[in-house]
């Protein structure tokens, strides 16, 4: 069973009604939604009239019922456009994972057609200040008492936290039990107990307007604990799939942007009489950033590929969001090199290129995680 990387029919007209929204409907307001770093809620609310929201979610679910791969393919044409609103699918998909597979019927007919449809936003409360990428840390707790449980504790860097109807909280029933006390919370906005920080002033990926979430004896029903007693490994599983590989792909179409912005310039540009194109120097940096672009989705479409074949995936998955991360931060400074000054004005888009660039070696775990991850999986491969 080998790996074919022709796209089929289906999976071009998807990227294509991806790459043309992202041209028309995107790209044109990037730079306000950078500047402004406020959540687009008509675009995000298009993006669900189109059907690239919930595109991986089951048909019976309400879902597209799609392969993992063309989701990857929209999120990389979305974020050569803007990185903060390729990050709405990014989420969305994650969470409606995360609700799809561990969800009660109940969970999944509340809450699965309104996020599918654009109406509703779902954040990621794991993050504290004092547990970023080890969750096995987590010092929220939750008690239950009776037919409810109580949360506490503080969450930080929430993406989307102010627009967020709903947040799947992950909180610990038994500290003393460590990661084995690990839970996932279906948490309301308006859930007495619940609020919110202000938002935070970041140097990237502005517009997802991410805060701190706080929980104070916040009381939910017993019914809203999402999945079961393995807790810590849904939380895992969640991350590999549309989490970290949604990453992957957002650093992807990312470096292609800026490639495509160097590839232009170093065409037009002249310096010494000559069209900078026609220098080794500047045909050599091009040529490596367009080797490694390929290398990195080589890397999505294979962690995609063994998802949707119904094999593990985690290592693969770690590797494609390593590699890409480290990649996009690199082709990001490389174009600059070529454009020079013009790169460093805000009156162009390689400046938020350049801000965006770095969060992808720190968010759905850093670049150091995934080689904790990836050294554990070849372990379990030798053995």
């Amino acid at each position: 069973m080998g790996m074919d990387f022709k796209l089929t029919e289906e999976q071009i007209q998807i990227r294509d009604i991806a790459r043309k929204f992202a041209v028309q409907e995107i790209a044109p307001l990037a730079a306000e939604i950078d500047e402004s770093s406020k959540f687009n809620w008509p675009l995000h609310k298009k993006m669900g009239e189109l059907g690239l929201i919930g595109m991986t979610v089951p048909e019976e679910m309400g879902g597209g019922g799609l392969d993992t791969l063309s989701w990857c393919l929209v999120i990389e044409e979305i974020a050569k456009a803007s990185t903060a609103v390729s990050n709405y699918l990014t989420l969305s998909e994650s969470m409606l994972n995360y609700i799809s597979h561990l969800g009660s019927e109940d969970q999944r007919e509340k809450y699965l057609a309104p996020i599918i449809d654009g109406e509703l936003v779902c954040s990621f409360a794991m993050t504290e200040p004092n547990a970023g990428s080890d969750a096995g840390a987590i010092q929220a707790t939750a008690k239950l008492e009776g037919d409810h449980y109580v949360l506490n504790g503080q969450k930080m860097f929430i993406t989307m936290a102010l627009q967020a109807g709903l947040f799947v909280v992950v909180a610990n029933v038994n500290p003393g039990l460590g990661k084995d006390g690990i839970r996932t919370f279906l948490v309301p906005k308006n859930t007495p107990g619940l609020s919110l920080g202000k938002q935070l002033d970041l140097m990237g990926i502005r517009g997802t307007e991410a805060a701190p979430v706080y929980l104070e004896d916040c009381r939910i029903p017993k019914e809203n604990l999402l999945g079961s007693a393995d807790g810590f490994e849904n939380v895992m599983k969640g991350m590999d799939g549309p989490g970290r590989l949604g990453a992957a792909s957002q650093a992807l179409g990312l470096a292609e942007a800026a490639f495509d912005a160097a590839m232009a310039y170093a065409q037009e540009r002249s310096q010494f009489g000559r069209v900078i194109y026609t220098f080794q120097d500047i045909k050599f940096i091009l040529a490596e950033m367009s080797t490694e672009i390929e290398a990195a989705r080589g890397l999505i479409c294979k962690a995609a590929w063994r998802r949707d074949h119904g094999l593990s995936y985690t290592k693969e998955t770690s590797q494609a969001k390593l590699f890409a991360g480290k990649m996009c931060v690199r082709q990001v400074s490389n174009a600059m090199q070529i454009l020079g000054g013009y790169s460093y004005s805000k009156e162009y888009p390689m400046e938020r290129f350049y801000r965006d660039a770095k969060i992808h070696q720190i968010w759905d775990g850093t670049d150091q995680v995934q080689k904790i991850i990836i050294a554990k999986e070849l372990l379990k491969e030798m053995k």
